[in-house]
């Protein structure tokens, strides 16, 4: 099983909506599902929180892709204007282009998205836009805000996850989840701010994730 320090492990190479992203692609023997990460503003494939949630799915059985979705060349770029992490368009055509490299690598495994703060918005547009591909979506301080009018076109099971302390984002996330039609359930975590660094609430995340996922993914 891979840990957080095994940053190399299943390193692939995708070339989705005319550039070539890299990821880290594990898959657990009997995996009847595979999960797209969608990382957050600022942030890449190497966050720590993400990868700690993978793990939780892969021993769940469930495969993972941890996929930046900007180029190296781009996140030089981003890192001194922050333009490209709020391009959702953009972010979102990446991860189609993905799901479409999925399904030629893995045509058996059902896909589902795991979205990190803007990230969740771009899983979103992404589900919206190919909802016979997208069995589930999980969104952890997500800003489905910025999804705008892709809400009410998703149809895949979505697990919207927020901090009980994250106040600006529980309001975005229940004007959202009251916009969608789709099968959906709001949870909010007491006492967890935005990036859940709080003792035991990230596990929280990763267990209620793992349960959605194996429920809508098998």
């Amino acid at each position: 099983m891979a840990t957080m320090t095994d940053r190399d492990e299943g390193l692939v190479k995708v070339y989705a909506a005319g550039v070539t992203l890299e990821g880290n692609l594990i898959v657990p023997p009997g995996a009847t599902g595979i999960v797209l990460f969608a990382h957050g503003s600022g942030s890449s494939r190497f966050s720590s929180r993400n990868r700690y949630v993978a793990e939780v799915l892969r021993v769940g059985g469930l495969g993972t892709l941890l996929l930046d979705l900007l180029t190296p060349e781009e996140e030089l770029v981003d890192t001194r204007t922050a333009h490209l992490r709020f391009d959702i368009e953009l972010l979102a055509d990446r991860l189609v282009g993905t799901i479409d490299w999925l399904a030629r690598q893995m045509p058996k495994l059902k896909v589902g998205l795991f979205g990190a703060s803007t990230g969740g918005g771009a899983a979103l547009v992404a589900a919206a836009r190919v909802p016979e591909r997208i069995y589930a979506v999980v969104s952890r301080g997500g800003r489905p805000d910025l999804a705008a009018g892709a809400l009410p076109k998703v149809q895949a099971p979505t697990l919207l996850i927020v901090g009980g302390n994250d106040t600006p984002v529980i309001a975005m996330n229940q004007e959202a989840y009251d916009r969608m039609t789709c099968v959906r359930r709001l949870e909010i975590i007491p006492g967890a701010s935005h990036l859940f660094e709080e003792p035991g609430t990230l596990e929280q995340v990763a267990r209620m994730a793992r349960d959605w996922f194996l429920q809508y993914l098998k």
